[in-house]
């Protein structure tokens, strides 16, 4: 991290910049400002229906995201494609871990179908984590890419992906398959790895963006707020983002799924999400959303206002690192 750091959290750029292990537990009352809307209304339920003729999963669902209510009032769904088990089990994430079965042949054109309907002209698709396959599911995404492409071919398509365990030929069926943005989050420090995300590793993550951006994509991370990270810790992960070459970044608050899951070490308040966005904006990332409900594909399509054109990523390759 650079002097300019430091001094812009020690500063008070931070509001409550301190050590956090002096930080309040989880077992405090939950804030006024994480109240989560819930879903209702006649937008709601078509979603559900669209997602139920399918036989479709979502993100939103699957993780107890606490913005579905929203989205789904919207029009909107994060698709979660291969399968609604994982195999890991990372201690923060609410989808389920256990056993898997074989890749869904008919889920691609199903994605795009219920795209269609849903006329989404922003298209977000992630997956659970498939270390149990030789591609770790790349086939799978590229097939589904290739889905919407043909049902939906002025629409823009973002993907956040796992990390395939590295492997570069998943990677190239990703890059081959061109979405519009490569999504692929972080989650937290490196420091808390071990504890956060058994299984994946901090720095083939950011190898991961490092090929994207590389090969001409807009790429996006995101990270969970509230799970033990300090300051310096959280402004060293900005840096390393931008030294691999991410562009758009999302920040929220870390919420515990389930006594079974990680506790929340503290709540960040909304002014220093405010803060954050700014020394990130600062730091030279094209675009940050941050705030305590804040998710990775929270309000994706607004990745659209800075990619301009169709195809066009110039606004984004002239902030890139």
């Amino acid at each position: 991290m650079s002097d300019k750091e430091r001094t812009a959290a020690r500063d008070g750029q931070f509001p409550n910049p301190q050590p956090a292990s002096k930080r309040s537990s989880s077992r405090v009352k939950r804030p006024e400002w994480l109240k989560i809307r819930i879903g209702a209304g006649p937008v709601d339920q078509r979603v559900r229906e669209v997602l139920r003729d399918g036989s479709l999963h979502t993100v939103c669902e699957s993780a107890r995201c606490p913005n579905k209510g929203e989205c789904f009032g919207r029009g909107t769904s994060t698709f979660l494609i291969l399968g609604n088990a994982c195999t890991r089990d990372c201690g923060f994430c609410a989808v389920p871990h256990g056993p898997v079965a074989p890749p869904d042949p008919g889920e691609p054109e199903r994605v795009a179908a219920a795209a269609k309907r849903l006329e989404l002209k922003y298209v977000v698709v992630t997956s659970v984590t498939r270390d149990d396959l030789p591609d770790g599911g790349a086939h799978h995404f590229a097939a589904t890419i290739a889905a919407l492409r043909h049902e939906l071919p002025d629409s823009r398509i973002e993907v956040l992906i796992p990390d395939f365990q590295g492997k570069r030929a998943a990677l190239e069926l990703i890059a081959a398959a061109r979405p519009d943005v490569l999504n692929h989050n972080i989650e937290t420090v490196s420091r808390l790895y071990p504890t956060v995300r058994p299984g994946a590793v901090y720095q083939r993550s950011l190898a991961v963006l490092t090929y994207f951006r590389q090969r001409g994509f807009p790429t996006k991370s995101g990270m969970m707020l509230g799970m033990g990270e300090s300051d310096e810790e959280i402004l060293s992960a900005f840096s390393d983002l931008l030294q691999a070459g991410c562009q758009i970044l999302t920040l929220g608050q870390y919420l515990q799924p389930s006594r079974h899951h990680l506790p929340v070490e503290r709540f960040v308040a909304p002014d220093e999400f405010d803060a954050l966005a700014g020394i990130a904006r600062g730091m030279g990332f094209a675009m940050v959303a941050a705030g305590p409900l804040v998710r990775s594909s929270y309000m994706a399509e607004g990745c659209a206002e800075i990619l301009g054109e169709k195809s066009s990523t110039d606004k984004l390759s002239a902030n890139a690192s």
